[in-house]
């Protein structure tokens, strides 16, 4: 019972003496603009740049697929991470900015060689489309690949562009890039040096006339070539491109089966061969999609086979566009 009085007491005296607030800094104070120093910002984001690198990647002649490009490294760019974080006062891992670090190695600078797929380690994939034939499929091609904003390769033939010209502007004014592909779908493989060189020379024409570009990628026809062929090729200041990825469109598969087929192969760096057919037209869709739900970009063949790295895939974790 003595203990009462102590306690009783003791209540009071908690009651009686204020507590105590940490002074708000809305009051009379605010915070110091500056939560560290600039020595000590530069510090931190030169220790990141030590340690945040992508080594670039050079281009190689693969002994099975023969001509690989290069991809671009990254670095932190230092100076211009610092005046995005000076203001703050404050480090922050997001406001990094990288600098795209190119191969010491390059495409062009590979001997003649046929190229057949992008750098494995570049998420993005091309379509080859190759047009000798079936005017009647592509505009609907051409609306599907408008519909999902995705531009490609087609690879005319030069004696179906001097017969529909219009086409051959449509097709480029939905700004897809064009490519050779030969005059009158010869077998490379068995012709001439000279007679290589003419239906390689009369397309490039034909389209210069027509479309006023020079094309930089050819596509033998029926993937048929010899060596030779790629040197006359690369003498006309062309690199000739393959598939990784072959749709046999022309054979008129079930649309399915061949959507399903071509999904199931395709990866980083995929070049995929079809043609203005039925099932292309019905499955271009579909494909776009399953290979877009892969995380893959699609692009031109320019765009795949540039050093340039992709910023709109989860796995480029370094990367800040």
């Amino acid at each position: 019972m003595k203990q009462i009085p102590f306690i009783l007491t003791l209540c009071i005296v908690v009651l009686l003496v204020p507590v105590w607030k940490p002074k708000s800094t809305t009051d009379t104070e605010t915070l110091p603009a500056s939560l560290m120093s600039e020595q000590d910002l530069q510090q931190i984001i030169e220790s990141y740049a030590k340690t945040m690198r992508v080594k670039p990647v050079n281009a190689v002649v693969d002994p099975i697929w023969k001509a690989i490009p290069g991809y671009n490294g990254l670095v932190v760019d230092s100076e211009a991470s610092f005046n995005r974080m000076s203001q703050r006062g404050t480090f922050d891992e997001a406001l990094l900015v990288y600098q795209e670090l190119p191969p010491a190695v390059r495409l062009a600078d590979l001997p003649p060689a046929p190229i057949y797929k992008g750098n494995p380690e570049k998420p993005m994939v091309t379509f080859l489309i190759n047009v000798a034939w079936g005017d009647e499929f592509i505009r609907p091609m051409l609306d599907v690949l408008a519909a999902h904003q995705v531009k490609v390769t087609f690879f005319l033939d030069g004696s179906w562009t001097a017969k529909t010209p219009e086409m051959a502007k449509e097709i480029y004014q939905h700004g897809h890039e064009i490519g050779n592909h030969a005059f009158s779908h010869p077998d490379l493989a068995m012709s001439s040096p000279e007679k290589t060189r003419d239906e390689l020379r009369k397309t490039n024409a034909i389209i210069e006339q027509t479309l006023g570009v020079k094309p930089t990628w050819f596509g033998p026809p029926s993937g048929s070539f010899k060596e030779e062929t790629i040197t006359i090729a690369k003498e006309q200041g062309m690199f000739t491109v393959l598939w990784t990825v072959d749709t046999v469109d022309w054979k008129q598969p079930d649309t399915e089966e061949m959507v399903n087929r071509v999904l199931s192969k395709v990866d980083n760096g995929s070049m995929i061969l079809m043609h203005p057919t039925k099932p292309t037209a019905e499955g271009l869709d579909q494909m776009i999609r399953g290979i877009q739900e892969k995380g893959l970009v699609i692009g031109t063949v320019s765009g795949l086979l540039s050093e340039k790295r992709i910023d709109s895939v989860a796995d480029e974790e370094f990367y800040t566009p």
